[in-house]
């Protein structure tokens, strides 16, 4: 079963920077895409971010210019770099892959998600 662990949450003054890992293992397996998603309280689980296994990136508006996605394919991981964090940034973040993986002869999809890591941007 492949298995997403963020990293990299805390908190950190308006206009600081962070930036979130996320390591995909288990068994083997290629993803063909992999995605940051924040849901912060009381609102509706949104897309951050996302980056296809060819290297192609798409960002939500509000974060266009300030956040970056990129990938190790060596690595299994997938990073996002926020610059310039406003305090609606403030949020879980949470990480999401699918793809393919091995399982006896034969590779079948899936998708998972991490647990997340908390993002606060306070003064």
């Amino acid at each position: 079963q492949v298995q997403l662990v963020e990293s990299g949450g805390g908190l950190v003054q308006p206009g600081g920077s962070l930036r979130l890992s996320c390591v995909a293992s288990g068994g083997i397996f290629f993803t063909n895409y992999m995605s940051w998603y924040r849901q912060a309280p009381g609102k509706q689980r949104e897309l951050v971010a996302k980056i296809t296994r060819g290297g192609d990136t798409s960002y939500m508006d509000s974060v266009k210019g300030r956040f970056t996605i990129s990938r190790d394919s060596a690595k299994n991981t997938v990073y996002l770099q926020m610059n310039t964090l406003k305090p609606e940034d403030t949020a879980v973040y949470l990480c999401n892959a699918a793809g393919q993986q091995k399982i006896a002869a034969n590779y079948r999809y899936f998708e998972v998600w991490g647990q997340g890591t908390p993002v606060t941007v306070s003064s």
